[in-house]
């Protein structure tokens, strides 16, 4: 085992960038979470790991698709995660958004109203618990809209209603193949000239958009599009120490595994340290790119795992099952590739646990 990097935690907020890591939740490992059974969470840890985040300045992406939303975590464990994070965000002075979507639909929806209706739902829970809303891409939304003009319809009623500015979701299939097509054009380019238009009709109502395509020069052309005082927060687990530096703002599952590197980077940013920067980011990028391999949609249980090899969580378990997402050997690499960046902060607790896991797998 390597040694831990010694992480210094911000004595002030981020200047240069706003960064949000998107949490995952912790699953209670005695509760029934079997694929298809609602989600039983470990509430203690669960709201310990976002004091953790907080810490090192992050802002918390609540409820997004890093916490299993549409893969285990059901939508009324979903609303009382919202209400307790948000209660604990004001008590610890951290930043929140939370995700409202429409995954409360677990049938098809009957149409745009359907679906507009289960947005206000959760659009309603997230501004009623003091949380940013962050407008997620919606299944249902995907599924029963015929182009672009029907997207417009449900996100100009959805904007018109915010109370407070919103942060658009691009989520792209390699994350969630269910949105396809999302914006209502198979080509990301004519689905951009989309959303830049429905960000200009509102921008007063946008804090800015964040974008999951893994493609780092399509999110450095559509950053300029954009209106003057709307982010682009990138959500490229891929790509993000170049975008950052290149002025996105970030929102971004890796965070959550990485948060001290991560602290450490945007804190060198703020200096005008690029070397510091660099020297901080560039270690995690081979772990980031492993734990968001393909399949990429299962890298929750890549979060998970780091977050219980740092002793973050007491076991290795999630809703729905979900830890059986990744083979042994990927998890293996995963602990090598976390061990060489320096971000256990307990390397013999690391070493017991990873040893734990390889006896209960067969592996001597």
């Amino acid at each position: 085992m390597g040694e831990p990097r010694a992480w210094t935690r911000p004595s002030a907020p981020f200047t240069s960038r706003v960064a949000f890591a998107a949490a995952h939740v912790v699953a209670d490992p005695l509760g029934e979470n079997r694929p298809g059974a609602p989600a039983v969470v470990d509430w203690e840890h669960t709201l310990a790991f976002r004091r953790h985040l907080w810490s090192y300045g992050l802002g918390v992406a609540e409820a997004m698709d890093t916490a299993q939303r549409g893969m285990g975590l059901d939508w009324a464990a979903t609303q009382e995660l919202i209400r307790r994070s948000a209660a604990e965000a004001r008590a610890a002075g951290g930043r929140i958004a939370a995700g409202a979507g429409t995954d409360q639909l677990t049938a098809p929806a009957s149409g745009l109203d359907a679906v507009a209706a289960a947005y206000e739902e959760q659009l309603e829970v997230v501004e009623g618990a003091g949380a940013q809303v962050i407008l997620m891409a919606s299944r249902q939304l995907a599924a029963v809209a015929s182009g672009p003009d029907d997207y417009r319809k449900v996100y100009d009623r959805l904007l018109a209603q915010a109370s407070s500015p919103v942060i658009l979701h691009w989520l792209g299939p390699m994350f969630d193949p269910a949105l396809a097509s999302y914006w209502g054009d198979d080509d990301v380019n004519v689905a951009a000239d989309h959303v830049v238009a429905l960000i200009e009709d509102h921008a007063a109502k946008v804090d800015g958009i964040k974008v999951s395509l893994l493609d780092a020069s399509f999110e450095e052309a559509l950053r300029p599009r954009l209106p003057a005082g709307v982010r682009l927060y990138t959500g490229d687990d891929y790509n993000y120490p170049s975008l950052i530096r290149g002025s996105s703002d970030a929102l971004l599952g890796i965070f959550a595994a990485i948060a001290p590197a991560a602290s450490a980077a945007l804190q060198a940013l703020d200096r005008g340290d690029l070397s510091a920067y660099d020297d901080a980011f560039a270690p995690t990028v081979p772990l980031a790119r492993q734990v968001f391999g393909e399949p990429t949609y299962y890298y929750k249980a890549g979060i998970a795992f780091l977050a219980w090899l740092s002793g973050l969580q007491p076991g290795f378990v999630m809703v729905g099952g979900l830890q059986s997402a990744r083979s042994l050997p990927h998890l293996v690499r995963t602990f090598e590739l976390a061990d060489a960046a320096g971000l256990f902060p307990d390397p013999p607790l690391a070493a017991a646990r990873m040893s734990s896991l390889l006896a209960t797998s067969g592996v001597a």
